[in-house]
């Protein structure tokens, strides 16, 4: 399936903006992940932290850098989607090589599995 012009500016303009909505939310969780728990809490007084709460606060900043690691695996793929519009090969499933269809890309513009493909790869993954 080849992309029109329209279609692919389109898709590009999709992922462009996607892209830097993900990257302002990795910067953003990162900083907050950053500060430590007396700064945010604005304590800084010479009082220790109890324990439960570090530990609280510690659970919280693992979840964010989980949730950064996720959206930054995110990013890549997003990256490699320019980079397969740029070469024309986007729009077709890397496995089975037929097309991806355009319902799917505007859903999830970085995919590079057609739905088919995309099922199997996930009833392996959850084995």
């Amino acid at each position: 399936m080849a992309l029109s012009k329209d279609q692919a500016k389109q898709l590009r303009q999709l992922l462009i903006t996607e892209r830097a909505k993900l990257a302002g939310e990795i910067k953003s969780i990162a900083h907050d992940a950053s500060t430590s728990p007396r700064e945010a809490s604005g304590d800084l007084s010479a009082y220790t932290v109890h324990m439960a709460d570090m530990a609280a606060d510690t659970y919280e900043r693992e979840l964010s850098m989980n949730i950064v690691s996720s959206e930054q695996e995110i990013l890549y793929q997003i990256d490699d989607a320019l980079k397969r519009l740029d070469d024309g090969s986007f729009g077709v499933c890397q496995q089975c090589t037929q097309p991806i269809t355009m319902s799917r890309l505007k859903a999830v513009p970085y995919a590079s599995l057609c739905i088919s493909c995309q099922r199997v790869k996930e009833q392996k993954s959850k084995r």
